[in-house]
């Protein structure tokens, strides 16, 4: 094979041709945080080289990358491109069904009432995502947390209700869970309940209700990732019998 020539087609995608056949492309995005990741896929293995090499050229450090676990060989690329692990994230499946997780029986705590989105009001509802935002970016910090959980912006946060089910104590919004339907199986994007309301069961509540909708609705499993550093979020998973289906590693180059 020819000498693989590598060019930077549009802001966020580079193309590598050899022979006059294009071998492979790479790209990069911008998550709501502000991270770069990066990504690479080759026809020929001679292209990833090239490609990283002027990936790395063009950006500003530091970038990422999201490897499987279950694929070594790409990870031993992104290392020899001076890429380390940062952090490891799990990606579970959990039934709907309340008799497979438990939560058949469970009732909310003592003051707490379980709505859905659709009849909370929206502007608390909007207030209460704001305040779980700055709890994050005060505690564990964006990268511990789901791509789709925002920063802090300085706009409106859009909302849509029918993904939330939401905790109310007092006439406070205390927590919510953000579910995705999609087809045969949900995506739970966030759990979060705020600090002063935690270790009561809020939380269980919460999926209680949410994953009692989606088995009446006639889903049958959800999945969800954790970080792995996050204890309170894996002995969750554990106790409702989830279980652990792969992992990812977030790989960084300062």
């Amino acid at each position: 094979m020819n000498s693989v020539m590598v060019d930077r087609v549009t802001e966020s995608q580079w193309r590598a041709v050899a022979d006059g056949r294009t071998v492979g492309h790479g790209d990069v995005s911008r998550r709501p945080d502000g991270r770069l990741f990066v990504s690479i896929d080759v026809w020929q293995d001679a292209a990833f080289g090239r490609l990283a090499a002027a990936m790395l050229e063009d950006l500003p450090a530091p970038l990422h990358t999201l490897v499987g676990e279950a694929d070594p060989g790409l990870r031993s690329r992104w290392e020899r491109a001076g890429f380390t692990a940062a952090r490891r994230e799990g990606e579970y499946v959990l039934s709907t069904d309340p008799r497979e997780t438990g939560l058949d029986t469970l009732r909310a705590p003592d003051g707490v009432t379980i709505l859905p989105g659709e009849e909370a009001d929206e502007g608390l509802l909007v207030a209460l995502d704001l305040a779980i935002r700055e709890e994050v970016e005060a505690g564990a910090g964006w990268r511990t947390m789901p791509a789709e959980v925002l920063p802090l912006s300085a706009g409106p946060v859009p909302l849509d209700p029918s993904r939330y089910t939401v905790a109310v104590c007092d006439g406070a919004y205390v927590g919510l869970v953000r579910v995705a339907p999609v087809p045969r199986r949900a995506r739970i994007g966030l759990v979060a309940v705020r600090a002063g309301q935690r270790r009561r069961g809020v939380g269980r509540a919460l999926l209680a209700q949410a994953l009692g909708s989606l088995h009446r609705s006639g889903t049958g499993s959800a999945w969800a990732e954790a970080d792995e550093s996050n204890t309170a979020a894996l002995a969750l998973l554990e106790h409702l019998g989830a279980r652990r289906t792969s992992g990812i590693v977030e790989l960084v180059r300062t």
